[in-house]
């Protein structure tokens, strides 16, 4: 594991907010050693940094007398939803109390005709949208992970469906939050737009709990589609299929998602989920509207792909098909480690501009090489973001060392090509080095929002700024 930078220990503040919390949430505030490693540990390569105890509160009322009682001693708070996060989101550097979601959710309401609903942080992606099933709405964001709602709003999370439905900035309504000193505040109503003050909505979006914990959100809903077609398509090089989504995005065909699947990735998933795919670049695509607006969009794309050496365009409407690749696609962080088994997959992920898209992949394929990694490569290519997953033998100093050295190299070039170092991981740990690279003088600007909210930072120290 990479090491994670300690915090300075409040150890009196801590030891004391523990026992009240122990009084007070009797069972639901837990202090086994297993239970709080499983509360700093994720799926990440970063070194595990436990809390001092976990609570799982019930309700709003609950998790601003848990803030209440931190703040009070000045002990460090950190959300945690269902433990998908990627950046040590999640660790405990200076201790403290690890807030988790996962009994807060309850969907509180459905407003059909609006297109919206209200729903509380622990409700993950995969039980709100089988809730909706019935009433023809689903809920668009798709990180691939059943992560929870609450997790994906503080990480700003994205997706397969991003190039149509955008991220969770443009999906989320309004939010109640607790602020640091345990006030509850909402964020906005229901209102489709508003021009009313600072837009607090989209300053919690994204902040990863260091601004205060979310305990209800309202989100934008869509109307099933009437129809579902789902495409893929092979091409002789990742160039290739790179130059057709930027001529089938400037052709403006309302592609849902549009997914790029390098050699290994594609070998990966033949093996882990038995398909049959070209060991090519591959493209997977899915398009939203009437029977005969998908069919249209699908030919396009076909013709599109055409010009580009893409060979092999198949196009299926069948639920059972559809259902068949994204399967695949979803597991590819799992199907990967099966390219070197007992291996450790470091994953990272980056966004640049589409027409650098080509170039930066290419090179990030050469830079792996170079290194002698293998380094799969996927892609939410319809909006420029692509991840790398290295895997590293994490006994081996000289792996992990050259692992550092290739993340932090993809990191630089796609803030070279004006891009960013996270299109949706988020920063927590690993990322904010190069966060500072990326934004210069407006860190400064950040850093001040943070200290005017949580003057004695106690929200998930040691994260983003």
């Amino acid at each position: 594991m990479v090491q994670a930078t300690a915090l300075p220990r409040n150890e009196t503040g801590i030891e004391t907010a523990v026992g009240i919390l122990k009084q007070r949430f009797g069972d639901r505030c837990q202090t086994g050693l297993s239970i709080r490693e499983q509360h700093g540990h994720t799926t990440t390569y970063i070194q595990n940094q436990i809390p001092d105890a976990v609570v799982f509160p019930a309700g709003t009322e609950e998790v601003s007398e848990i803030v209440k009682i931190c703040a009070e001693h000045k002990v460090p708070v950190i959300p945690f939803g269902t433990g998908t996060s990627l950046e040590g989101h999640v660790n405990a550097p200076a201790g403290g109390i690890s807030v988790d979601f996962t009994q807060m959710n309850q969907i509180l309401a459905v407003h059909a005709g609006d297109l919206d609903c209200v729903i509380q942080p622990g409700v993950t992606r995969e039980q709100l949208n089988t809730h909706l099933r019935d009433q023809g709405l689903f809920f668009p964001i798709d990180p691939g992970a059943n992560a929870s709602l609450g997790g994906m709003v503080s990480t700003r999370a994205s997706g397969t469906n991003a190039v149509r439905y955008g991220t969770m900035k443009d999906n989320v309504v309004a939010l109640e939050v607790v602020m640091p000193d345990g006030e509850v505040i909402r964020t906005a109503t229901r209102a489709k737009k508003s021009s009313a003050g600072y837009d607090l909505t989209r300053l919690m979006v994204g902040s990863e709990g260091t601004l205060g914990l979310i305990t209800e959100i309202t989100l934008r809903l869509q109307g099933i589609p009437e129809a579902i077609s789902s495409a893929r398509c092979s091409f002789p090089s990742v160039d290739a299929a790179c130059q057709a989504v930027m001529m089938t995005i400037q052709y403006g065909v309302p592609v849902a998602r549009i997914e790029l699947l390098d050699e290994l990735s594609v070998k990966a998933a033949n093996i882990y989920s038995k398909l049959d795919l070209p060991e090519t670049p591959l493209l997977l695509l899915e398009f939203h509207g009437s029977e005969a607006g998908v069919q249209e969009q699908a030919e396009t794309f076909g013709s599109i792909a055409e010009e580009f050496g893409g060979n092999g365009f198949q196009a299926t409407t069948s639920t059972e098909e559809r259902n068949k690749l994204w399967q695949a696609r979803h597991d590819m962080y799992w199907a990967c480690h099966g390219l070197r088994p007992g291996a450790k997959g470091l994953s990272t992920d980056v966004c640049v501009p589409i027409s650098r898209l080509a170039e930066c992949v290419g090179a990030a394929t050469a830079k792996a090489a170079e290194l002698g990694m293998i380094a799969p490569i996927v892609g939410h290519v319809g909006d420029g973001n692509f991840h790398c997953l290295p895997l590293i033998d994490m006994e081996s100093a000289e792996e992990i060392a050259k692992a550092e050295e290739f993340v932090g190299w993809l990191n630089d070039l796609a803030i070279s090509v004006e891009g960013t170092c996270t299109g949706e991981h988020g920063i927590g740990q690993g990322k904010k080095p190069y966060l500072y690279k990326e934004l210069g003088p407006a860190m400064r600007y950040m850093a001040a929002i943070k200290a005017a909210f949580d003057p004695d930072n106690i929200m998930n120290p040691g994260k983003i700024v």
